[in-house]
């Protein structure tokens, strides 16, 4: 089955997250604390080396400044604090107050990247899905550590990672022309520059709403096909 991959990245997010939150609550604030800093370093190392793959400035800028007018605009912030407000009383959770950003750095995280892209295509044009296979064994990892700080939000972005991927999947016959070597690397370039953001953020050195700039890793496709 062709969706087997997307289905076991999904998986793999809400065993890792399920772990996590088993965690949770036996480690103590301070230990999160030092946990949360530590994770914030490694992912702002992650989103300087995926940014790097960009070679077109002027795509990278005008994705950045475009997302962030329409993210705006919409408000993705806004309408994932009261998605998460809704979930919360729906499930008559408390205490979640970590819920959006925990579903917004664990969903960009899994989803934007050359992996989920190009193993999304492999998976739908070949029917092989080692890239995705390798790639939830990574996500899964990183879910673990972010749901001991960040609680059930992390495990929901398995919902994003499964739909996301099996879409690219499905179409990928269709949408494979579209993502060039460059067009990914820009995606790549970009999407790593939010998860940047995420790390600053995570180590209280920026408070930049990265929802609001969510449309902005799917840019490149448009503008590569304009911008030559």
């Amino acid at each position: 089955m062709i969706l087997f991959g997307a289905l076991a990245n999904g998986l793999a997010v809400i065993c890792g997250g399920g772990i996590g939150l088993a965690f949770k609550h036996g480690i103590s604030e301070r230990v999160k604390t030092l946990v949360v800093q530590s994770l914030g370093v490694c992912v702002v190392y992650v989103g300087i080396s995926g940014s790097l793959k960009g070679t077109n400035t002027v795509i990278v800028v005008l994705s950045m400044v475009i997302g962030a007018i329409i993210g705006e605009l919409i408000n993705f912030d806004r309408q994932f604090q009261k998605f998460g407000d809704w979930l919360e009383k729906l499930m008559g959770m408390s205490g979640e107050n970590h819920f959006s950003e925990a579903f917004v750095t664990s969903t960009l995280f899994i989803c934007v990247g050359a992996m989920a892209i190009v193993g999304s295509l492999q998976s739908g044009m070949t029917g092989n899905n080692q890239v995705l296979y390798t790639k939830s064994m990574i996500d899964g990892v990183f879910v673990l550590i972010l749901a001991t700080t960040l609680g059930l939000g992390v495990i929901f972005s398995s919902v994003s990672v499964v739909l996301y991927e099996s879409v690219l999947t499905l179409l990928a016959q269709w949408v494979a022309p579209l993502f060039t070597h460059t067009v990914i690397n820009e995606m790549t370039c970009v999407g790593s520059l939010l998860i940047l953001i995420i790390g600053l953020n995570m180590l209280k050195l920026t408070k930049i709403k990265v929802a609001n700039l969510l449309l902005a890793p799917f840019l490149p496709i448009l503008l590569c096909a304009v911008i030559k």
